[in-house]
């Protein structure tokens, strides 16, 4: 298995706004005596996020720290809508709103305050391969 782990200033923060803007559920957190988190996991949907403070010494950089992200995670959601509406009120920013896509998804993107970007989707058609591209605009 596979888990995204998401380098953060302002870790415990993230935290919070995982939970109240994503509806994550906290699992994990391993705090340092200068209460940064050198780990912390939280479910998303199901999905494992694991996550910690930069740690600038040890080149563990945030997208505050570097300009920028060079990665982003998608996560499917039990109801796309519902999802974005929830963290755009906890703060998040809508960089493509809900739509339903080619591929039989119903999907957003969106950044949260702490510089990460979020493909988030509801799968509404299982479609093959060749019946995505034969959707496909052209």
């Amino acid at each position: 298995m596979a888990m995204p782990y998401l380098m953060v200033r302002g870790a415990a923060a993230a935290l919070e706004f995982y939970k109240k803007a994503f509806g994550g559920v906290e699992t994990m957190r391993f705090e340092g005596p200068d209460g940064t988190i050198g780990h912390a996991e939280v479910l998303i949907e199901g999905a494992p996020i694991a996550l910690s403070d930069e740690w600038a010494g040890a080149g563990v950089s945030s997208p505050a720290q570097i300009g920028g992200t060079t990665m982003g995670i998608a996560v499917h959601v039990e109801d796309v809508d519902t999802f974005t509406r929830r963290a755009e009120a906890a703060g998040a920013r809508v960089v493509r709103p809900v739509e339903d896509q080619f591929y039989g998804e119903r999907a957003a993107t969106l950044r949260d305050p702490f510089g990460h970007v979020w493909y988030v989707s509801t799968v509404t058609e299982k479609l093959t391969p060749e019946e995505m591209m034969r959707r496909m605009p052209k």
